[in-house]
């Protein structure tokens, strides 16, 4: 994940001034920048890496020493032993440490929620592919080599039930988290026509609106002129940005 957020972190540095719309519901809303998109995924992913975070500090205690649900009768140092183990201390209850499963679930839905967040991505990015936009070009083989570069050959489960179903849902993460990373980094943007794309479909209808509001005009009021101007700009078959001051009075 934080690999992922030092790619969105470059691609938004390099960004700042490229241009494009903003859609809602599929339809351009205002004209935005690429570092402003890509930093909302930024702060998706920053929740992420932040939720997991949180998780571990809660399950990095130690059960060693709770025995089948009341304690063993060896003599033990719990406390030194959760510190060799490298845990931030032991478990205080012996039949919460053997039945607790908290830690997978907080775990497997933490995942979940990066899954979440990589479709989303993922989705987005297919619809900026399409010859209707045509905002990127995807590097296929690269992001692929990337991918292969980056996992090992095998690993191997425990065939203990909820950790098979952990370890699986991890590595399945951690390998569309690479895939996905090395895609970001060997993407390149089309920032010519995704600003062009920002000209047209009159994103900037908003701006004219709040700019007359600024001068005293009631939204409504402004709402209704603006609706004119684009009608103009229809007719003309030209945008908001090409109408000369003298069209505009």
């Amino acid at each position: 994940v934080k690999e992922v957020l030092v790619t969105l972190e470059k691609i938004m540095e390099e960004n700042i001034h490229t241009y494009m719309p903003g859609f809602t519901h599929l339809q351009k809303a205002q004209p935005i920048t690429l570092a402003h998109h890509m930093g909302a995924y930024f702060e998706m992913f920053r929740r992420d890496r932040g939720r997991l975070a949180d998780i571990y500090k809660r399950m990095n205690y130690c059960p060693l020493g709770s025995g089948a649900l009341a304690g063993t009768t060896y003599p033990l140092d719990r406390a030194y032993t959760a510190e060799l183990l490298g845990f931030d201390g032991p478990t205080l209850n012996s039949m919460d440490s053997v039945s607790d499963r908290d830690y997978v679930i907080e775990l497997l839905s933490a995942l979940s929620t990066i899954m979440m967040h990589l479709s989303r991505f993922s989705e987005e990015i297919i619809i900026w592919n399409t010859n209707e936009y045509q905002f990127v070009d995807i590097d296929a083989l690269m992001s692929m080599l990337t991918t292969m570069k980056g996992i090992p050959l095998a690993y191997n489960k425990d065939m203990q039930e909820d950790k098979e179903l952990t370890f699986d849902a991890i590595d399945t993460v951690k390998g569309c988290l690479a895939l996905f990373n090395g895609m970001l980094s060997t993407m390149r943007f089309k920032k010519d026509r995704m600003e062009n794309s920002a000209k047209n479909g009159f994103t900037n209808a908003t701006d004219a609106a709040d700019y007359l509001v600024g001068k005293g005009v009631p939204f409504r009021d402004a709402h209704g002129i603006v609706g004119q101007l684009v009608l103009y700009c229809i007719d003309k078959n030209i945008s908001l940005g090409q109408m000369s001051l003298e069209e505009y009075k």
